[in-house]
């Protein structure tokens, strides 16, 4: 950056915590551009406030006063761009995208269909099956009959809509299990979705398939997910299923990604279609698991990533892409190089007062 250019204000929301609002954060830290970043957060008791110099609290999404608190930040701020850092926040500005348009605040959204079927799981799976890709056999489960017969097993069961940060979200390797966690999400949550648990724990991927918000196709990146460690895993169980091609261990990763990232196209290559059959402008992030040459799609979150801060360490800054590309207007170089490497995440521990 010249020494007489100006800091570009940018809003980050949902910093707190180790989320997608966090990670945004420390990947425009990482920048050579030099951002006047304004954070936000649900509370002030929030470990990514912490050091910045211009902090809000505002309403959780829900709250009718969301938007309007948002836009008045953004227009004190003089804010070129809006980023979102939590799941529940994308949902609600998606609804309103015109009003920061009409205020010219950037808000790197996908398209709204988009946004509206990555939202509902079982929307996801018969969109990307009409389309000809491969997703683990599936069925939306609305009461208990629908899953008797249901033929897989081991099961993945998890809501439909909803499950920010694995919630609720089981493993059946038998018939009684099925029945059994079944019961509880049509009790507690309402309708799921069960999926058919393929392929191993070693051989799953998050895919990041970057367009700009004009939808032209900039580039792609994958973690190749340790997820065995207590830190990234959700559920682990010795497998009882009788299928010893999925290994000796059932996992479930319950979103806190690290591992080995880079450009991995046997997973990136039917990635980048699938973004661009879908129609995508900005950031999408596809969970998938290789079994043998087939990539398995088992979700789509139409947004950054969990990740971003770490593709950021090896080049792949994403948020620094929107600004670079809709701010400043600079041309954003097609398949451009960058390293790969492991990168592993822990604990941080820091006295706020």
């Amino acid at each position: 950056m010249s020494p007489d250019a100006q800091p570009i204000p940018v809003v980050v929301t949902g910093v707190g915590g180790g989320g997608v609002g966090s990670q945004i954060l420390k990947a425009l830290r990482r920048s050579e551009l030099e951002y006047e970043i304004h954070g936000c957060d649900i509370t002030a008791a929030s470990f990514g406030l912490d050091g910045l110099e211009h902090t809000y609290v505002v309403p959780r999404a829900d709250n009718p006063a969301y938007i309007d608190t948002v836009l008045e930040i953004c227009r004190k701020a003089g804010a070129k761009v809006l980023f979102y850092g939590s799941e529940a926040e994308l949902w609600v500005l998606s609804t309103n995208r015109q009003r920061f348009a009409d205020a010219g605040i950037i808000v790197p959204l996908n398209p709204a269909h988009v946004i509206d079927i990555c939202a509902d799981k079982v929307r996801t799976a018969e969109r990307l099956a009409e389309m000809g890709f491969a997703v683990p056999e599936f069925r939306s489960i609305e009461n208990l009959a629908q899953i008797e017969d249901f033929p897989n097993l081991p099961a993945v069961l998890k809501p439909a809509t909803g499950s920010g940060g694995s919630a609720n979200v089981l493993l059946a390797q038998d018939r009684a299990e099925l029945r059994f966690f079944a019961s509880y999400l049509l009790e507690n949550v309402g309708p799921f979705i069960v999926q058919a648990y393929v392929g191993t724990p070693e051989h799953e991927y998050t895919v990041g398939v970057m367009h700009d918000l004009d939808g032209n196709f900039v580039n792609s990146i994958a973690v190749r997910r340790h997820i065995g460690g207590a830190l990234s895993n959700l559920l682990r169980t010795p497998n009882r299923s009788g299928r010893p091609e999925l290994g000796p261990i059932l996992m479930l990763s319950n979103g806190l990604s690290q591992g080995d990232i880079g450009p991995f196209p046997e997973v990136t290559g039917p990635c980048e279609k699938i973004a661009a059959q879908l129609g995508v402008t900005g950031p999408i992030n596809i969970q998938i698991r290789l079994v043998g040459d087939t990539v398995y799609v088992f979700e789509i979150n139409p947004r950054f990533s969990g990740t971003t801060h770490l593709r950021a360490m090896v080049g792949y800054n994403e948020p620094d892409m929107i600004v670079r590309r809709h701010v400043l207007g600079q041309q954003l170089e097609v398949r451009f190089p960058y390293e790969s490497a492991t990168i592993l995440r822990g604990l941080e521990e820091r006295r706020v007062s």
